[in-house]
């Protein structure tokens, strides 16, 4: 393909692309999901995290090295859905649902 033919064909998709949510609105599964877990404390999942770094030392220690493992993989999950909380309350549907478009 040609540089004009890339260059045509990234428009076009560009153009569907802006057609297809032109509002930028949340789907109604996010949007549940949302509404719920931003009722969570922000904390909440900083403790999970914390708490699955400790019993994955604990089961180390008691030589149960897959089960360490395995719970050792939480951490990084529980921080990643915190931050996603805290980006919902800030920024989230929560500002176009109260009236707060920018």
């Amino acid at each position: 393909m040609e540089t004009q033919d890339l260059k045509k064909e990234a428009q076009d998709l560009k153009n569907k692309a802006d057609r297809m949510n032109p509002d930028h609105r949340e789907g109604p599964v996010a949007r549940t999901i949302e509404e719920y877990t931003a009722k969570l404390p922000s904390d909440l999942f900083l403790w999970a995290a914390l708490g699955s770094m400790a019993v994955s030392a604990t089961l180390k220690i008691m030589k149960k090295d897959d089960e360490a493992l395995f719970v050792g993989q939480w951490p990084a999950p529980f921080l990643l859905l915190g931050l996603y909380n805290k980006i919902v309350k800030v920024e989230g549907h929560d500002k176009v649902d109260k009236g707060n478009r920018r």
